[in-house]
């Protein structure tokens, strides 16, 4: 009878301590799904990828990981965008194709991986067409800009954002280029492009198109006299080590874009691609002050380090456009229009 007795309350006890127990935790809203299964997450409608040749600390990288972060939140987790970096995915025509078959979602790729998809596009490569950057955004940011988003239409990408890539620069190892009879017979490496090779001839120079990773080898074997890029580039590989003299003749502004697979978009809500496109251009918005912060710090390290820097005088800058001319004819007489428009805009 004791013994009953003993197992009846015991279980009274256990039941009223259950009762509780949970009557705590509801009040404190912790419902038993959080408790008994807390490292569970509900999985996302979708996950998507992203795929930038540059390394992590770079703007772009750096861009692309606040967009996806931006996305996430937004959607509650709905859409969750994995960025892969440093060219785990392909160069960037390699990517640029994966996005028009839909092998990857989202992506930052330089105009000049468009060219020759849409033409049109080479009028954003030409030398010297912007005043300074103020210019570019107006255009960028502007009816122009828009245009050219569209002229991707049909083409398998979706264009989201511009984002930006700097200035580019000459820059050598024999000494500084303060005129254009300074670039004479000059030996400078280019990208694989033909407009960037016929505006170093255009210039008196000797085009020389190599790929990026040999760039420091080369200048420092002497195979070749100097090279072009922006200042995160200049640093980021070395270059200044073994070509210290730098002319700011910001030949090239090449914007680049945040792009979407057209198979990817055609899957989204009306509404999911608003949201993404507003967390695009906010991340584009981030991205150029990355950039601005990243030049700044780049060329006071650089001119400590023992950089020589060179700014053209508005005469000079004027004689390297009036030297480049042909280039505009040879790639866009088709676009002269556009590039006027370009020109007008204040």
């Amino acid at each position: 009878m004791d013994k009953r007795i003993a197992r009846r309350a015991a279980l009274v006890f256990f039941v009223a301590a259950a009762a509780y127990f949970f009557f705590i935790l509801l009040k404190l809203g912790n419902p038993l799904g959080t408790l008994f299964f807390r490292g569970r997450k509900e999985a996302p409608e979708y996950v998507f990828s992203y795929a930038d040749n540059q390394p992590e600390d770079y703007p772009t990288v750096q861009g692309a990981r606040k967009f996806a972060e931006l996305v996430q939140e937004k959607t509650s987790g709905r859409i969750r965008i994995n960025v892969f970096a440093g060219g785990e995915m392909g160069s960037e025509n390699e990517v640029v194709e994966q996005l028009q078959y839909g092998g990857i979602d989202f992506a930052r790729s330089s105009v000049m991986m468009l060219t020759e998809i849409k033409p049109k596009f080479n009028v954003l490569q030409l030398p010297y067409l912007y005043r300074d950057e103020k210019h570019m955004w107006k255009v960028l940011d502007g009816v122009i800009g828009e245009e050219f988003k569209e002229e991707l239409e049909g083409s398998g990408l979706v264009a989201l954002s511009w984002y930006d890539a700097g200035a580019r620069h000459f820059y050598n190892s024999t000494g500084p280029i303060k005129c254009v009879e300074d670039m004479k017979k000059m030996r400078i490496r280019v990208a694989n492009s033909d407009m960037m090779s016929a505006m170093v001839e255009a210039l008196g120079a000797r085009a020389v198109p190599m790929a990026y990773s040999e760039v420091y080898a080369a200048l420092e074997t002497s195979t070749i006299d100097g090279a072009e890029n922006n200042w995160p580039s200049y640093e980021t590989m070395r270059h200044y080590e073994v070509a210290k003299y730098i002319t700011l003749d910001a030949h090239s502004r090449i914007p680049e874009m945040q792009l979407a697979s057209q198979a990817t978009w055609e899957k989204l809500s009306e509404a999911d691609r608003e949201v993404i496109t507003a967390c695009a251009e906010e991340s584009a918005r981030y991205e150029r002050r990355l950039w601005e912060i990243r030049e700044q710090n780049d060329r006071e390290r650089l001119t400590k380090a023992g950089c020589v820097i060179t700014e053209l005088s508005s005469s000079e800058q004027v004689r390297f456009r009036a030297a480049v001319m042909s280039v505009y004819q040879m790639y866009c007489s088709e676009y002269i229009d556009v590039v006027n428009r370009i020109a007008q805009i204040r």
